[in-house]
């Protein structure tokens, strides 16, 4: 394949393929009626086709490293206290929050090597995503995380305003490896990290982080939380 052509034609998730195929019947099926439905089926396949993409990604694999599990920008960094369901201890957690809008990957990767030692799932509101409250109010997937060594790290897949479907495909117990798929939410919303207690986050608000790529955190690392500005 030619190299200008790889950031263009990447891989499809199976996930997308019956709504790629759905929105081709129909554009097909508008164009015979009227020709610029053609033009506009076209525009909106061609987005769903881009919506579902899955590139591929080089995971840092160093231990204690804590990897994005999700594309998009770091929005909130916050204290707060994990979902109840996942029946953490309740005390406040560092929160890193990442918004994914719809022209991000939306696949989620593991960000830690490590075992599924909690899964918890809530029905919720619709909100935008992108407001604090949606992490208590929204719909909401939760699953934690348990490294070799005793660390946990939860992770909660949020539903936003477009938002309609969390998907996630693990299971309690199973192991799972760092930067590997574990869901997806299908249109655009947001994926909250909680790092374990005394753990910094190395991104800052505003940031761009791209899953199973950008480090968050390193749990073997002392530097403070780091600060910036935009420029």
């Amino acid at each position: 394949m030619p190299e200008f052509l790889k950031p263009v034609l990447v891989p499809i998730h199976s996930a997308g393929w019956p709504f790629i195929a759905i929105f081709a019947v129909v554009t097909l099926a508008l164009g015979w009626l009227w020709t610029p439905f053609f033009v506009i089926g076209g525009i909106l396949t061609a987005w769903c086709t881009y919506f579902f993409r899955d590139p591929v990604r080089h995971t840092p694999t160093r231990e204690g490293l804590i990897i994005s599990p999700a594309d998009g920008v770091v929005q909130m960094i916050t204290e707060a206290v994990p979902p109840s369901e996942l029946e953490m201890p309740i005390e406040a957690l560092t929160r890193v929050s990442i918004f994914m809008n719809v022209f991000d990957v939306h696949v989620n990767r593991s960000p830690i090597d490590g075992q599924i030692s909690g899964l918890g799932y809530r029905p919720g509101a619709f909100l935008n995503a992108s407001l604090d409250k949606a992490s208590e109010e929204n719909e909401r997937q939760s699953v934690k995380i348990r490294t070799a060594d005793g660390a946990e790290v939860a992770l909660v897949q949020i539903a936003g305003l477009v938002a309609r479907r969390i998907l996630c495909w693990v299971e309690r117990e199973q192991p799972i490896r760092v930067g590997e798929r574990f869901g997806m939410i299908r249109f655009g919303s947001r994926v909250d990290v909680y790092l374990p207690k005394g753990v910094s986050p190395l991104v800052v608000v505003g940031q761009k982080a791209v899953a199973g790529e950008t480090v968050i955190a390193d749990m073997q690392s002392d530097e403070a939380q780091r600060r910036g500005n935009a420029r």
